[in-house]
């Protein structure tokens, strides 16, 4: 096979801005988080579990949705709470510019 074969739907390439962080919450849950800030997703960041490989394209007020977090990350309800208490202090909102 060769790359002509494919169909591609976008294949596009650009400069992007990544904060690594590892911390531990009051409640005893670690997170590595990698938070790729890009202007591929109208202002949101992709936020990917480093030890899970799962990931999320979010924003601050995808935060306040119920479930979000717990479905993205396969994480319990307290462990949600405290990564949004976290995820709240980095993730702007989000700015349309079309």
């Amino acid at each position: 096979m060769q790359l002509k074969d494919f169909d591609f739907l976008s294949d596009s390439t650009e400069q992007t801005s990544t904060r690594f962080v590892t911390f531990i919450t009051p409640g005893f849950h670690r997170f590595d988080l990698a938070i790729v800030t890009t202007n591929r997703f109208y202002g949101k960041k992709l936020v990917i579990d480093l030890q899970s490989g799962r990931s999320g394209v979010l924003a601050a007020d995808d935060l306040e949705e119920e479930g979000v977090l717990e479905a993205a990350y396969r994480i319990d309800e307290e462990q949600a709470k405290e990564l949004a208490q976290f995820l709240h202090m980095v993730l702007g909102e989000v700015h349309f510019t079309d």
